[in-house]
């Protein structure tokens, strides 16, 4: 096989998508062909176009794969750009079953509970945000890339490999079992159609998501991304806001629920915990986001994403507060526990006609919504697709290629949904797996690149909130394993 080493010898030279670099070096060796994903191009004159960063030193970053790679082929975002990202990754159906937590945990522990992963959740991103750009100029696009770069190519890999991959492919397979029960719900229920079959709707939406996935590069995708941070605040408001209008049902409570033995309430309480702590999700993808901004020494990129982080999440707070608290208000121990019976409730408001437009129009918002969220947690799955090929060809892929690769993982997940539609009941299982990469990795990573004086202020903040959080995934696991076993699991395999 033969090692590709790749070196750029003109810096003025413009690297986009279907230009070959200036020089190639290729030398014969035993060992397989390899490209360092972060690599640093040798210092030139010149102002850089604010593509590439420059460091104090003048040593410019620049990744020769990045002008192929659909996450970095475009750096011409901006703060909208961004904040629309963060929107439509960051509000997802799991913000749905917040009234199923305040269920189990009351008033006041639900609202604390809510705000500490709300806090803690945005502490961390402002963590990642700043270790984007490092001192010396390199930028990691990429999740798995800061990981390698903090814990060593090992540890890096296997700490940051399942979780990211997991947070990307598996909740493409989540929502096309939401987005394709949703279809099923609106053709049921809205339609009267009631021989559509589960599979016919899952696989629809599939195709759906395959069509949308056509985009060339993650910045291309901003307006779909607008859309659905459209239809998911609105889906959001209505929920709540009907929820408000129907007023309290009758015979409701607000105690915690009596539980016979002390393992079944310690249970119940952290799978209430795992819903409110996995409801806030898009940290595996914020780095790609962040990759989609230009950069200068005097413009750097921490500025126009922080500033999408916060508008994003002001949003965010005012969507899923909101529907956490008008939700428990008005259902209290009697909240429906499943998605579809949520939608179901929800849209029961006035006469039976009324309640069918209602339920159809969040249904449809529903839908769109997970849609083109698909379409950013699937770009980082084709972007490592990508990167595998671009690594070993050395060219980037063709554009038939590209589709190729689409269809290709539009079939693995829908055949992973079909084969495991019960998967959204084990999310808080397999979710604990991946609660270090939002709450604990951060603040580890922050330690192990920025090297804080032992024992300072930002040290022990980080060691100890990157501590509780692997200790809260062991807990969640623990929880959620306890739990099936004890109430079982409707395993209905290839029975969607």
């Amino acid at each position: 096989m033969e090692e590709v080493v790749v070196m750029e010898t003109d810096c003025g030279a413009e690297l986009t998508r279907g230009h070959s670099f200036h020089s190639f070096s290729i030398r014969s060796s035993s060992e397989s062909a390899q490209v360092n994903p972060i690599t640093t191009s040798p210092p030139c004159g010149g102002e850089e176009d604010g593509t590439n960063w420059r460091g104090p030193g003048g040593d410019g970053e620049l990744n020769p794969l990045d002008a192929w790679l659909p996450i970095t082929e475009s750096r011409n975002g901006n703060t909208f750009s961004v904040t629309f990202h963060l929107l439509c990754s960051g509000i997802g159906f799991q913000a749905l079953l917040l009234p199923v937590a305040f269920a189990t945990l009351g008033w006041a522990w639900g609202i604390i509970c809510l705000s500490l992963a709300f806090t803690w959740q945005l502490y961390t991103k402002w963590l990642v945000v700043q270790l984007h750009e490092s001192e010396s100029g390199i930028r990691y696009s990429r999740y798995i890339h800061l990981a390698v770069t903090a814990f060593g190519p090992k540890l890096g890999k296997l700490l940051g490999m399942f979780p990211v991959m997991y947070l990307s492919g598996g909740t493409c397979v989540q929502l096309i079992i939401i987005g394709g029960s949703t279809i099923k719900l609106f053709f049921n229920t809205v339609c009267d159609a009631k021989s559509v079959t589960a599979t016919e709707c899952f696989l629809m939406f599939t195709c759906l998501a395959i069509a949308g996935a056509q985009f060339p590069n993650l910045n291309s995708m901003a307006r779909v991304s607008f859309i659905g941070t459209i239809t998911a605040i609105v889906y959001c408001t209505l929920i709540w806001a009907l929820s408000i209008a129907k007023g309290r049902q009758d015979d409701i409570s607000y105690d915690p629920p009596l539980l016979g033995s002390d393992m079944n309430r310690f249970g119940c309480i952290l799978n209430a915990l795992g819903i409110i702590f996995l409801a806030f999700r898009g940290h595996n993808v914020i780095l790609e986001i962040q990759g989609t901004l230009p950069s200068s020494p005097k413009h750097p990129t921490r500025k126009p994403m922080w500033r999408g982080v916060i508008i994003s999440y002001a949003v965010i707070a005012m969507c899923l507060l909101p529907l956490a608290v008008c939700g428990f208000w008005a259902y209290g121990n009697k909240v429906p526990s499943s998605i579809g019976d949520i939608l179901i409730a929800a849209a029961q408001f006035g006469g039976h006609k009324t309640s069918k437009c209602v339920l159809g129009l969040i249904c449809i918002l529903v839908v769109v919504n997970c849609l083109s969220a698909f379409q950013i947690y699937g770009m980082v799955v084709f972007d490592n697709l990508e990167l595998r090929y671009s690594s070993k060809k050395t060219k980037p892929c063709a554009r038939w290629l590209r589709v190729a690769f689409r269809i290709f993982f539009g079939g693995f997940v829908f055949f992973i949904a079909m084969a495991f539609p019960f998967l959204i009941s084990l999310a808080v299982l397999i979710g604990g797996l991946a609660f270090p990469l939002t709450y604990a990795y951060p603040c580890l990573m922050w330690i192990a690149i920025k090297k804080p004086n032992r024992k300072g202020v930002m040290w022990c903040i980080n060691m100890g909130l990157g501590c509780l959080g692997l200790c809260l995934s062991v807990l969640l696991v623990v929880a959620a394993s306890w739990n099936i076993a004890h109430y079982g699991l409707n395993a209905n395999f290839f029975r969607p």
